[in-house]
């Protein structure tokens, strides 16, 4: 017997870092994305294979079934993630995995780890849905952070998404804007820790509520944008706002001061992509600039 699962790749276009506090967010899942499919061995033991996206081998382990031990591995940061995961899916579910079989388990990325698109989210929502347990509990469990990148594994479109209470609230946003053929993803080369951002964001003193309160409106205006201009200027504020928040400079003042469009941070401020406004000059303007990964709005948006 086998089964296939599959996990949407994510975005955030506002709300990052105050989204973590009760701020509402605008999330979006990619076209990009991971499988994880399983099948049935005679052994007692799991066979991991993960794939990237050009079907290369990047790590490989064994695992004792009953244990999760690892019996080997070629990653010993990887492997220890990703037994924690096993751990934890099993204490959500006493009967995951305590048949008398063995498993050959494969994941297969369908964009670069480098990404920051959620190979972590899209992992946890792919074993949470194969050890049937709640993505969001398991995500809590392992990784941490506000639940949002599971929102967008398990959604076809758009969303607004919210913590109330702790617990996640998401809204499907039917529309995609008007001047989407403006909009474009910029990979910036490296990819950001989102833990180590998070801790960051944690250590600044600032009036955490001013800021949920001042970022979930700028989320509700930023969607019902009508025109590119509009838009442009409720990221110029959203960058402005978490900068000082930050203490942090804009991305577009450190590396893209003269270009005309805006330019505004995606997740954690310092790597992964940000969102740039523009025309069909646009990937021409950032890949002279030593930034070879422009992928327009269509392309990247599921």
């Amino acid at each position: 017997m086998s089964q296939e699962f599959y996990s949407n790749g994510k975005l955030l276009l506002s709300g990052e870092y105050a989204v973590l506090d009760g701020a509402l967010a605008w999330a979006i899942p990619t076209k990009f994305g991971q499988f994880l499919s399983v099948s049935n061995t005679r052994t007692k033991h799991i066979y991991w294979r993960s794939l990237d996206e050009t079907n290369r081998v990047w790590f490989e382990a064994t695992y004792e079934i009953e244990t999760f031990k690892e019996i080997s591995s070629t990653d010993q940061e990887v492997s220890e993630a990703l037994q924690n995961i096993l751990i934890q899916a099993r204490q959500l579910n006493l009967s995951f995995l305590k048949e008398e079989l063995g498993y050959r388990i494969e994941t297969r990325l369908t964009f670069s780890r480098n990404w920051g698109l959620g190979s972590s989210s899209t992992l946890i929502n792919n074993i949470a849905e194969w050890a049937k347990v709640d993505a969001y509990e398991l995500l809590k469990n392992t990784f941490g952070g506000s639940g949002y990148d599971i929102a967008c594994a398990k959604t076809e479109a758009p969303i607004l998404y919210q913590l109330i209470n702790e617990k996640p609230n998401l809204k499907i946003v039917d529309q995609k804007p008007s001047f989407a053929d403006q909009i474009y993803f910029v990979f910036l080369n490296k990819k950001k820790n989102s833990r180590e951002a998070i801790t960051a964001y944690r250590e600044r003193n600032f009036d955490k509520q001013k800021l949920v309160t001042q970022i979930t409106q700028l989320t509700r205006e930023m969607v019902a944008s009508t025109s590119l201009q509009e838009f442009e200027d409720l990221i110029v504020a959203h960058e402005s706002l978490l900068s000082t928040t930050l203490g942090i400079a804009t991305v577009k003042s450190q590396l893209f001061s003269d270009y005309t469009g805006v330019v505004k941070s995606l997740g954690g401020w310092g790597g992964d992509f940000v969102l740039a406004t523009g025309d069909a000059a646009t990937p021409y303007y950032f890949k002279d600039k030593g930034y070879p990964i422009v992928i327009s709005f269509k392309e990247m948006i599921l």
